[in-house]
């Protein structure tokens, strides 16, 4: 009979759930609990050599295990409930050194949202400041219309060529490529002497948002931790709010010249502090550059940390997906689920009508009669805006993903249910001078429930769910779809509002909302407190994750 030396008998999960089955030595319970079998007999240990003075050794209560106790040492997590794993996981803190560095690196390439959320919002000030006498340049209904929906439009081919950019040069350097460009379409929209100067500086910027909006996510999703990845995963979502407020907040005291030279600036901060941090350990381990891949890991994980076995399993993923990717094969029974959700997901953030917001905001108040400065209520959705990324940050790992957009998407419909009502009756000659507050608190509620869920989750989720394999290529399709969308709603929004009335555009964005309702309840997994690894293995067809588990070396 083989004989097997414990170097720890098991977590105290175990031991209550097989109870009596061994009682550990003061010694080896301190010690790892790992150890490797190289066959199921192994697990019974031979007793009958150790000497009668190591009584505390191993004292088994039956001589044989069942199945089902083997497998609770084998896979010590397999039989507990969600809430029982999701306990085990987070009991496994980042060290303060990792809190400190994955940190540093999720606000690094945050700022680079920041650039993003001015961008998309700097049509809102800027258009109305065109509108103005006093401006050096006058636009048309239609050339408005360009102009706002233009970057969508770049951005989704932004975010086409951004999969393979991000495979060939990285993530990190993908990022690193955009603030040039970003400067320099906001210095052609300065000193713009006519309508098609502006509409270049705004098809480049669309056209780095969209590599941008990818390479995001992807770069955190494959450094962060677990345990802080929804938290630090929605740095991007917060800081990008923040360039939204900051471009409403100076489009009012800056026109729409001085707003885009301020613009120019904004990339500086990324620029300097991406030298500071590394590229991720998977996209090296992808290039066969191993010792570069375990300094990018161990600079992520502490210098403290153990990276043995995270390593080894970056490993086993890439040679599981060495070969090289159809665009057919994205399509296949393997990766289809999860590509569909994420698609989903984008389908239902941008169809909701937030960047029509966005992009209009100034436009809409004046539109609606609101008592209140246009200018203002736009700063004012700003600061709510930002605000409720903090506390969705604060809430996405304690609540989970699903819960979040629950009542998001249930917030968004009835604000928007509210809004087509209000437009309704003031287009029918109501007099509702009284309640010009009514669409401040509407959107204010909107963008509320918008920036607590829809808003950020279906990024962070596309960084999680898409796999390892087809994570490049994933990632820029759906990217493209996400910028389709918003061009879609950008472009048409005057025209829909024009076409059906504002308060008909209202009510069809909240009837989408209460469609991605259900959506989110019966398709989307919740992804909280797991691995990218587990993430992975949940969506892989039952025969293709049985043939998976077959392969794989037994280890506890």
């Amino acid at each position: 009979m083989t004989k097997l030396i414990y170097s720890c008998v098991g977590t105290e999960e175990e031991r209550r759930l097989v109870p009596g089955r061994y009682t550990p030595s003061p010694i080896h319970s301190a010690t790892s609990s790992s150890v490797s079998v190289s066959s199921t007999s192994a697990l019974i240990p031979d007793t009958t050599s150790r000497p009668d003075s190591d009584k505390n050794y191993y004292q088994p209560e039956k001589e044989k295990m069942t199945q089902k106790e083997k497998n609770i040492i084998l896979h010590p997590l397999e039989g507990l409930n969600d809430e029982k794993k999701l306990e085990e996981v987070q009991n496994r803190k980042p060290s303060c050194a990792a809190l400190g560095r994955q940190g540093l690196a999720a606000v690094t390439v945050s700022i680079c949202s920041a650039v993003v959320g001015f961008s998309s919002a700097y049509s809102s000030p800027a258009l109305a400041s065109m509108n103005q006498p006093e401006s050096r340049l006058h636009i048309t209904l239609q050339e408005a219309s360009w102009i706002g929906s233009l970057m969508p439009l770049c951005a989704l081919l932004g975010g086409v060529l951004g999969g393979p950019l991000i495979e060939s040069f990285g993530r990190k350097m993908t990022i690193f490529a955009t603030t040039l460009p970003f400067t320099l379409s906001f210095l052609l929209i300065s000193y713009a002497v006519n309508i098609p100067m502006i509409m270049v500086g705004r098809a480049i910027t669309g056209f780095c948002v969209g590599v941008s909006s990818l390479a995001l996510p992807v770069y955190l999703g494959e450094t962060l931790q677990p345990e802080v990845r929804g938290m630090f995963g929605l740095f991007p979502t917060t800081i990008g709010n923040f360039g939204i407020l900051l471009a409403f907040f100076l489009g009012k005291y800056l026109d729409w010249s001085e707003l885009a030279l301020f613009g120019a600036l904004l990339p500086v901060p990324y620029f300097i502090m991406l030298f500071f941090i590394p590229e991720t350990p998977s996209w090296y381990i992808s290039k066969e550059k191993e010792t570069r891949a375990k300094m990018a890991l161990q600079w992520f994980r502490g210098s403290a940390t153990d990276i043995t076995k995270e390593y080894a399993e970056l490993i086993k993923i890439r040679k599981m997906d060495n070969e090289t990717v159809s665009f057919k094969e994205l399509f296949s029974r393997k990766y289809i689920w999860p590509l569909c959700i994420s698609i989903g997901l984008m389908f239902f953030q941008q169809l909701s009508g937030i960047n029509a917001v966005i992009f209009y905001t100034v436009n809409i108040f004046r539109d609606a009669g609101s008592t209140i400065d246009s200018n203002i209520c736009a700063i004012i959705v700003g600061c709510v805006n930002l605000g409720s990324t903090l506390v969705a940050t604060a809430l996405i790992d304690r609540v989970g993903r699903k819960v979040l957009m629950y009542i998001s998407n249930t917030v968004m419909a009835l604000t928007l249910f509210t809004l087509g009502t209000f437009f309704y009756l003031k287009d029918r000659g109501t007099d509702l001078t009284e309640f010009g507050w009514i669409p401040l608190v509407s959107f204010v509620l909107f963008v509320i429930g918008f920036s607590i869920g829809a808003g950020p989750i279906p990024w962070l989720m596309m960084g999680e769910i898409l796999p390892s394999r087809v994570r490049g290529i994933a990632a820029s399709l759906v990217t493209g779809f996400n910028w389709s969308c918003t061009f879609i709603v950008t472009k048409t929004f005057i025209d829909l509002t024009e076409a059906i009335g504002s308060d008909s555009a209202f009510w069809l964005f909240g009837i989408i909302c209460v469609v991605g309702l259900f959506f989110v309840i019966f398709f989307v997994p919740e992804t909280r407190g797991k691995t990218l690894e587990d993430i992975e293995k949940e969506f892989r067809p039952k025969d293709l994750r049985s043939e998976d588990s077959q392969e794989q070396t037994i280890s506890v």
